[in-house]
């Protein structure tokens, strides 16, 4: 009788009655308990070999009924397929897939970044738990939960090989980005994550050419104020647990043995989940940085070091390590609770009924989420938002369709839409010639020059009204699925190839087509900065977008034709020529690197981006005269949009600090807002001017320190083009 009214009692409270323990055969399988109790009572029913295997990326103990979950890649989309070769054994599975993070962050829009990735947790979840694509015959599930995202290195160089991986330069953008996408990828509910954020490279990982032997120096503060911060902001505001370190050293210390991972990550900023080497790192410390003697002795030290899981051959390395006493099972036990604690969140050891991500793709699934208009419609949103007009002379753009009878598009990928290694198979493709017909309509003669259709460019575009040229950087370097990185263009990079120019090779048929037609316009669809200079002073127009999205082409003639308003910005520094900035192995940023310590007149500038409408600034309030620790102070400004269109402008905060007792950035970014606006409309705009973006580390106190007196803060359309400006003072 007892016991009834027990379950009568669960059912009233609304706790499922399976709470009770008799419900369960082990406690680590009772949700009703603590994590921590779940984890002691599972890691005491392991055996040594389980816990070792646990040590992959595949954290499953098939004896006891439990299911990890793998990783999978997601910088610009869920990848289980495509260049990468992402679905292993699995048949490849198409997923939404959006611009690389170079250009999302160029939208400069994290709310917008949020929805992205929780599409990509979706889908994620959908391919893992669909009878359609997840595989019986094997006990993990295909693909995983635990995203390998986002990229929060930071883009300081345009010879970096991966620079299209990275949201840019600035460390307050790039936190900004990072954080919105761990909270999309995570979810707002408050007991389970839709999927897992595994942040990556920690750290300074912003060099491809001997990444694997090579040390990153520069000094605490740097690493405080600069390299580290997006991390930062993703572990203690975001609630991320995952992170892979990186390859390189920091100041002659390996990232996966270095004591940060324990003294900051875990102690300083609460991470308590999953630690993942990068692939070949265990193997790195004794072939390529020769700091152990063999692979026992280096597993033993990324043991005490603070990682749990490896994307290295680990089993025979830990399992000798454990042999020869260089390591206890107690030493991995503690280890391994990081790795469970994801699990839980993911909802691994709990029953379908309890998690509400737990019966996506399972229930009533009658159209996969990549088929869907509303996933389209976020890409489309997303692509549109990443364009950047870098040039309109004469309002050359958007075309007039009531004058322009005939359009040739020339260039050798203008057909095709571009994916990287970290892609994943596309459910579908617009290419920018497929865009621009499909807009063109039938009263407009459209005609293409490209390697798949060859044609004379040069004749094609002497007999057309107008030439949409696009060029730029082929993401893969030519290389078919699989086979590598193929043969890079001095100009191209890629994981393991930092970039040798930054000059545009195909600028020569720039050159040959402007004298053809002198209504040319330049479609950049690039990864990297390009020193385009001929291009900037002869061409009518220049626009610039990234790869790798579905909706490349659709978003492309959205701009080109006019529907939509490009409101893009640059996210890096354009130099001119590569005597503008110092050499990519001097990592300490003060030496004339990025827009905030640059020592000359860039090409484009941080933070640049035309619009085909323009904007006004006036009135520029700040609440209070001085800002004290913990007391932030609100900065209002009023726009105008002064022209004859729909427009969105990207308001930015700079602050300067003129009399500074240590070097401080020349300015560097501490807001910024978009703001929507039609013909002739004002608003007033507010953003928050917080203490803690105006600190700067002190490695005496080895705290941050809000220094007292003059602030200079700057109101402006990018970093060079600042309209309006105001002083406040920091007191105690």
């Amino acid at each position: 009788m007892r016991r009834s009214l027990l379950g009568i009692l669960l059912l009233v409270i609304g706790l499922p009655a399976a709470f009770a323990q008799s419900s369960y055969q082990y406690p680590f399988q009772n949700p009703s308990l603590s994590a921590e109790q779940r984890i002691t009572d599972l890691l005491s029913r392991m055996t040594l070999e389980e816990k070792i295997f646990c040590f992959g990326i595949d954290p499953s103990v098939p004896r006891l009924g439990v299911k990890g979950s793998g990783h999978i890649e997601g910088l610009s989309g869920v990848a289980l397929g495509g260049p990468g070769g992402w679905a292993g054994k699995n048949k490849p599975v198409p997923t939404t897939l959006f611009p690389e993070p170079k250009g999302m962050g160029q939208s400069w829009d994290p709310a917008l970044l949020q929805q992205v990735a929780s599409v990509e947790a979706y889908e994620a979840r959908f391919a893992a738990q669909s009878p359609e694509y997840a595989n019986p015959r094997v006990w993990r599930i295909v693909g995983g939960l635990v995203v390998r995202a986002p990229n929060a290195d930071l883009a300081r160089d345009p010879r970096w090989g991966r620079n299209g991986e990275s949201y840019g330069e600035d460390p307050f953008l790039v936190s900004a980005m990072s954080l919105a996408f761990v909270k999309g990828l995570q979810g707002d509910n408050p007991r389970y994550w839709m999927a897992a954020s595994l942040m990556k490279h920690f750290l300074a990982n912003e060099r491809e050419n001997y990444r694997m032997s090579s040390s990153s120096d520069f000094d605490n503060r740097l690493f405080w104020e600069y390299y580290s911060r997006a991390f930062r902001i993703g572990i203690m505001q975001g609630g991320a647990e995952s992170i892979m370190p990186s390859y390189n050293e920091w100041n002659g210390v390996p990232m996966t043995v270095n004591p940060a991972i324990k003294d900051i990550l875990e102690d300083k900023w609460g991470l308590n989940g999953i630690v993942c080497t990068d692939r070949g790192s265990l193997a790195n410390l004794v072939t390529k940085y020769h700091r152990y003697p063999t692979l026992d002795v280096a597993a033993a030290a990324t043991i005490k070091a603070g990682i749990n899981q490896y994307l290295d051959f680990w089993t025979k390395p830990l399992t000798d390590a454990v042999a020869n006493h260089l390591v206890t099972e107690k030493e991995l036990d503690e280890n391994l609770r990081g790795v469970f604690r994801v699990m839980i969140k993911l909802g691994q050891l709990d029953p379908d009924s309890m998690n509400p991500y737990a019966r996506i793709g399972k229930d009533g699934a009658t159209e996969a989420p990549w088929n869907s208009q509303k996933d389209k419609g976020v890409n489309r949103k997303i692509t549109d938002e990443s364009i950047v007009l870098l040039k309109n002379e004469d309002h050359i753009l958007p075309l007039d369709t009531t004058k322009v009878k005939t359009i040739a598009v020339i260039g050798p990928y203008a057909d095709q839409v571009l994916f990287g290694f970290y892609s994943g198979l596309p459910a579908y493709t617009v290419s920018p010639v497929a865009g621009i017909m499909q807009r063109a309509g039938h009263g407009i003669s459209v005609q293409v020059a490209t390697e798949k259709y060859p044609a004379d460019p040069v004749a094609l575009a002497k007999s057309s009204d107008v030439v949409i040229l696009v060029l730029g950087n082929h993401s893969t370097c030519n290389a078919p699925p699989g086979k590598g990185a193929g043969e890079c263009l001095p100009s191209e990079g890629i994981e393991g190839r930092d970039r040798k120019s930054i000059d545009l090779e195909q600028e020569d048929l720039a050159k040959k087509i402007f004298a053809a037609n002198p209504h040319t316009i330049l479609v950049l669809d690039t990864s990297f900065p390009y020193a385009i200079n001929w291009s900037q002073e002869h061409l009518p127009a220049i626009v610039e977008m990234a790869h790798s999205s579905d909706e490349e082409g659709n978003a492309l003639a959205d701009v080109l034709f006019g529907d939509y308003n490009p409101s893009g910005h640059l996210t890096q520094t354009w130099p001119s020529s590569l005597d503008q900035i110092p050499e990519i192995t001097d990592y300490n940023i003060r030496d004339g690197e990025t827009y905030m310590y640059f020592k000359h007149k860039p090409l484009y500038p941080f933070g640049f981006g035309l619009s085909y409408t323009s904007f006004a600034y006036s009135h520029l309030t700040i609440s209070s005269g001085t800002v004290k620790a913990n007391s932030p102070a609100s900065v209002s400004v009023e726009v105008k949009n002064t022209g004859d269109r729909v427009g969105t402008e990207v308001l930015q905060m700079y602050v300067s600090f003129p009399k500074s007792s240590v070097k401080r950035p020349n300015e560097e970014l501490a807001g910024f807002q978009r703001v929507e606006l039609q013909p002739g409309e004002t608003k007033n705009v507010t953003m928050q001017l917080k203490p803690e973006d105006l600190q700067y580390w002190d490695d005496a106190t080895k705290s941050f320190v809000l220094e007292t007196g003059k602030v200079d803060v700057k109101i402006g359309a990018s970093s060079a083009d600042i309209r309006l400006e105001k002083s406040i003072y920091v007191s105690q």
